[in-house]
């Protein structure tokens, strides 16, 4: 419900009221950003006691889009990030552009200089909906008032709908300002939530003989697996059939790394372990894989692997990544359809496989003997990144969550940091911004105010966004950030060095990190 206070003078509704009350009614609970002179009418709108929507100021826009982007991560549901028009979209992109290819939900709102002046140069006026059209799912300004219940219901269904993703609303200091008239233009829609559709009968049975016919199948989770709460239906059916898992970066925690069938992660772009364990199959079965993550040429080089797709969309077209078979539609039911179907085979002694998991048990003890072989080291002065993760995997909970941030930190953490659960290790993997993890870890207190929050960043990483300490003060933030120290982005010296046999200039200093530590109250140790 919301507060008559929302209604103006003589009847109907302010726009810029109306927009909240759609918001709160689609059931956003926040918005982070950092507003303008364009946008003073939301505000304003916000600051409402019936708005129900928290407002959290950020020191960058950027940040505020991160913040966004892992809340829709985290919680399933879409928040919002808001900047003013000009400089703030401006600011607000990359991390927009970071939630569209993670596949997160997200609504951008952004405002803009009246309709008066927007046909000519005007100060700050450039066309934000165009900039943002490629970076989002869908980009529009809102022009009628009076639309404004249809765009919002459109845009949280757009944003929500696999893939997910962002959405850029645009709304001009004078349309903000318009009076709706009473009637049904001038309140929310019914919220509807349609049933996601499941696989063709036929193709589940294709499925299931390739599977029992295959001698070494192996299973690729990527982050529609994670993303879509299907988790538990993926690990149902390797229970069933002990088939292996490799995982994306951001497929981390579909299976828990302490089953025999969790193979670890894929992604690293080398021969390493779980890429032989790839290679050694004769059927790949890729569950909510997103290529954008790790392209099919680093391990269907060929392009003759037998491939089954379980997505909610058909396959993207590409030379090494050509399926068999297609399992479309929500990826839950089609792997629930598919480990009851197999089942039945299996107990009903028919069609009997052969599957041979030799060499995937083989791979999964070498990787544990790597994970392991730094376990003890007592080195003083540099520390093993093995040993660090090893320490932080220990001490955290299962449900504990850790952020890895990008750079050369970003590759340890995801051969040698796993999870036991969906969405407790978040690696940006996909447009793979720095600065996200940082202010990633307030949203994720924010949305898990009990759970243990880490976020592992490099010290180029963590000073793109270091503004945001004072946010995490002000929101009394129970966030813990390792900054891991290297002077210098190491990752693209790696690659430099290791095709040119040289780097360029890529070191730098950094802060006295006590004494930025304790300029923003924080407790640190070094």
């Amino acid at each position: 419900s919301f507060s008559a206070s929302a209604s103006a003078p003589g009847g109907g509704v302010k726009a810029s009221d109306l927009l909240v009350q759609c918001l709160r009614n689609e059931g956003i609970g926040y918005i982070f950003g950092v507003p303008g002179e364009e946008n003073a009418d939301v505000m304003m709108s916000l600051a409402q006691p019936s708005s129900g929507i928290r407002f959290v100021l950020t020191r960058h826009e950027q940040a505020a889009a991160f913040m966004a982007e892992v809340y829709g991560r985290l919680s399933g549901h879409p928040a919002c990030c808001l900047a003013t028009l000009g400089p703030g979209a401006t600011n607000l992109i990359t991390g927009v552009a970071n939630c569209n290819m993670d596949r997160s939900p997200m609504l951008v709102l952004t405002g803009q200089g009246a309709t008066s002046r927007q046909h000519k140069e005007s100060h700050q006026v450039i066309d934000v909906v165009a900039m943002y059209r490629p970076v989002t799912k869908w980009a529009t300004a809102i022009l009628s008032p009076g639309s404004i219940p249809e765009v919002v219901r459109k845009a949280v269904r757009v944003a929500r709908a696999e893939k997910p993703g962002a959405v850029l609303l645009e709304l001009a200091e004078d349309v903000a300002k318009t009076i709706v008239p009473v009637g049904p233009a001038a309140s929310p829609l019914e919220v509807r939530t349609p049933r996601r559709p499941g696989p063709d009968d036929y193709a589940i049975g294709e499925a299931c003989q390739l599977i029992l016919r295959a001698k070494r199948p192996i299973i690729i989770a990527g982050n529609g697996t994670v993303r879509t709460r299907s988790s538990a239906l993926l690990r149902d059916l390797c229970e069933a059939t002990g088939i292996g898992v490799v995982s994306t970066f951001m497929g981390k925690g579909a299976v828990d790394m302490d089953k025999e069938y969790c193979l670890f992660t894929i992604g690293l772009q080398a021969k390493d372990y779980t890429a032989l364990a790839v290679e050694q199959s004769d059927l790949v079965i890729t569950v909510g894989y997103d290529m954008v993550e790790y392209p099919p040429r680093l391990w269907n080089s060929t392009g003759k692997k037998n491939i089954i797709c379980v997505d909610f969309e058909p396959a993207v077209i590409d030379t090494c990544y050509n399926p068999a078979v297609e399992l479309i539609g929500d990826i839950g039911f089609s792997l629930q359809q598919l480990r009851d179907s197999l089942k039945q085979h299996l107990q009903g002694g028919q069609d009997s496989p052969q599957w041979d998991f030799t060499g995937q048990r083989k791979v999964r003890q070498l990787m544990l003997g790597e994970l392991a072989a730094h376990k003890d080291d007592n080195t003083e002065g540099l520390i093993r990144p093995q040993k660090v993760l090893w320490d932080v995997r220990r001490v955290l909970p299962p449900h504990g969550i850790v952020l890895s941030g990008v750079g050369a930190h970003k590759m340890w953490i995801g051969r040698y940091f796993h999870a036991h659960l969906p969405n407790t290790v978040l690696i940006p993997n996909g447009f793979c911004s720095m600065g996200c993890a940082f202010p990633g870890a307030i949203a994720a207190n924010i949305v898990h105010p009990n759970t243990p929050v880490v976020a592992i960043v490099g010290d180029g990483d963590f000073l793109m966004n270091v503004q945001e300490m004072e946010t995490a003060t002000r929101l009394k933030s129970n966030i813990t950030v390792m900054v891991w120290e290297d002077g210098g982005y190491g990752l693209i010296s790696w690659k430099q060095m290791a095709e040119f046999g040289a780097h360029t200039s890529l070191e730098f200093g950094n802060p006295e990190w006590v004494q930025l530590g304790r300029a923003f109250g924080w407790h640190v140790e070094v």
